[in-house]
């Protein structure tokens, strides 16, 4: 069942664009990445990075609290810091030990594993047309970035398959610790990026302190762009959007992800498209929009039931 039109209004509306920013400038954040790690270690990239990120969160979070974060959120973001690490070490490894078409293909598993996750959860499982949803736009991601075929997995491929399953970890952890509590998303955030910064910075200090030395302007350039839009809008805005909606909604919006990358890798790359990359792209934006649509009627529906189920009843009338 479709939600009435009237349903959709400009807050939920905003929240599926902000969301699907979100996608694109990660989509984007691959050129930017790769060329930096060319010129310095993994952790230290991320290091600059989160560094980077953390330091232009500061004087925001501060406008914006103007307090301590309390014990709960210390605790709320050193988890999920600690989980966003995770995710993008065995990213950014899996990406340098696979090929793209791998890569593409495996981390788009996260549509598949978020509301998995999110049903086993919530024990409230999504309607089978859902799935069918993501299946699609786990094709679409196939056809997308199909050039060389699928090989049979290495280390690489296996990285990436964790990332794609921590991340959807990591997309359920943030909803169920933060949906309904009264966090500030700016405290959140900057916790969630100090912890990042720590790790890395731990794992390679003699490497991140050869990348500050040996980054000229087109790296520094690069880091900046990675740090604040790739992390501090881009998680931002996805920790408040999935305060505002699902997680299994907003991995579907952000699993847009390799679509932006193709498109900036034809306009900004010189990269060709053909036919079968195009129709790739396109039955993931449909199935992504279905899939969209599906949770909507079905998140409504079960609030309705729970609103009838927990609606006083009737006084009965004696009879006379």
């Amino acid at each position: 069942m479709t939600p009435p039109r009237e349903q959709r209004t400009w807050s939920s509306t905003r929240v599926d664009v902000l969301l699907l920013c979100v996608a694109l400038v990660w989509g984007s954040s691959y050129l930017a990445a790769k060329q930096l790690t060319e010129q310095a270690s993994v952790p230290a990239v991320l290091s600059i990075r989160f560094g980077i990120a953390a330091l232009a969160l500061l004087p925001l979070w501060w406008w914006k609290t103007r307090k301590l974060p309390s014990r709960a959120e210390l605790i709320v973001g050193t988890i999920l810091g600690l989980s966003q690490a995770s995710v993008l070490l065995l990213e950014t490894y899996g990406v340098a030990g696979t090929s793209a078409t791998n890569a593409g293909l495996i981390i788009s598993l996260t549509v598949i594993f978020t509301p998995l996750l999110e049903s086993a959860s919530n024990r409230a499982w999504l309607p089978p047309s859902f799935f069918i949803a993501a299946t699609l736009a786990v094709v679409g991601v196939a056809l997308l970035v199909s050039g060389n075929g699928f090989r049979a997995p290495n280390l690489g491929d296996l990285l990436m398959l964790g990332a794609a399953g921590v991340r959807a970890f990591h997309v359920t952890l943030m909803g169920r610790l933060t949906q309904r509590k009264p966090f500030s998303s700016f405290s959140i955030t900057l916790i969630q990026t100090v912890v990042c910064v720590l790790v890395f910075s731990a794992l390679d200090p003699s490497g991140l302190g050869s990348a500050i030395q040996n980054f000229q302007l087109p790296q520094w350039l690069g880091a900046l762009y990675l740090g604040l839009a790739c992390s501090v809008f881009a998680f931002l805005v996805q920790l408040w959007a999935i305060r505002q909606t699902s997680p299994s909604r907003a991995s579907l919006l952000m699993g847009t992800e390799p679509v932006w990358a193709v498109l900036i890798g034809v306009t900004l790359g010189g990269e060709l498209l053909g036919w079968l990359g195009a129709a790739g792209a396109a039955l993931i934006i449909g199935a992504t929009y279905a899939g969209q649509r599906i949770e909507t009627a079905s998140r409504l529906r079960r609030a309705a039931k729970q609103r009838t189920e927990n609606a006083p009843a009737e006084p009965s009338i004696p009879a006379v």
